[in-house]
């Protein structure tokens, strides 16, 4: 007698789905493809075509993309933005990371240092960006001027090779709460058990960050790197309170130049090309840190 088989069965097979589950991921789903990705297949469409944004429009192929990679201000944007985002992201993770450690000590006032540094992340960036504008034009340049300080004595915002500081100066010192609290969360998740034993051993405080937090919370170092890179390539508000650009569009990030000269000077189609090459660059480098990063992570 032939020896029966036994087929085996998914365990999906029988398992039922709450139809709760539909109503509320079906609705999300509908929203998100009308609002992000319908727009998006609308803008790569307008990139293959010379529209302004209104009226006729005629197909023009990859003209857009060809002129854009031969375009120096282009060119200069990109260069600005990675740049810029390159040092952002640095200064707001190595700032976020020892504010973090700090606040998760043993020290007084623990929870209202907590809230105190995490009070810039909740203003509107226009309306701080405002504040600091007046910060950099008016009272900074008289300590510059009574100090004696040449290139201080007059507002970074104004000097084409200095205008670049005040942007990351307002995009690190707001950005850094965010970044604070996604690292206090991942030491709360270490047990206490690991530092006693280490202390047993007599291992320092550098050995004790290098060796055992530092390891242990991977992961939010990872997501913390990638939105904090993503953040700072997409800056258009800091830009446009503080120096719309100049002088001498010498700080036009991609973004403000997207939304600059695409709604505002004609380039509607010409701008979609920039728009879509910069949804691509970005999807690589987010591509490229997770692997990067996600390999070194304690496992």
């Amino acid at each position: 007698m032939a020896k029966a088989t036994k087929k085996k069965v998914s365990r999906y097979s029988t398992r039922k789905v709450d139809p709760a589950f539909y109503w509320m991921t079906v609705p999300a789903a509908i929203l998100v493809a009308i609002f992000l990705y319908w727009p998006f297949l609308q803008g790569a469409f307008y990139s293959l075509t010379n529209s302004q944004g209104y009226g006729t429009w005629d197909f023009i192929g990859l003209k857009n993309f060809i002129a854009m990679f031969s375009d120096s201000r282009v060119g200069n944007a990109y260069i600005f933005t990675i740049v810029m985002a390159v040092v952002i992201t640095i200064g707001q993770n190595f700032l976020g990371l020892f504010l973090a450690v700090l606040l998760n000590s043993k020290i007084a006032f623990k929870n209202g240092f907590r809230a105190i540094f995490f009070v810039p992340y909740t203003l509107a960036v226009l309306v701080i960006g405002y504040v600091f504008k007046y910060i950099f034009m008016v009272p900074i340049p008289e300590i510059g001027q009574a100090l004696g300080i040449d290139w201080l004595s007059t507002s970074l915002l104004t000097n084409p090779d200095l205008a670049w500081f005040p942007i990351a100066f307002l995009s690190i010192w707001q950005g850094v709460a965010y970044s604070t609290l996604l690292y206090l969360a991942g030491l709360q998740t270490i047990d206490t058990e690991v530092y006693e034993a280490a202390d047993i051993d007599g291992v320092n405080a550098w050995q004790k960050f290098w060796q055992i937090t530092f390891p242990l919370i991977g992961p939010f170092f990872t997501i913390n790197m990638v939105l904090s890179l993503k953040n700072a390539l997409s800056m258009f508000d800091q830009v446009i309170a503080l120096t719309g650009g100049g002088p001498d569009s010498k700080t036009e990030t991609v973004s403000y130049l997207i939304f600059q000269n695409g709604l505002g000077n004609g380039e509607y189609a010409y701008q979609m090309a920039n728009a879509v090459t910069f949804f691509i660059v970005l999807a690589i480098l987010a591509f490229i840190q997770l692997k990067f990063f996600s390999g070194k992570e304690q496992i």
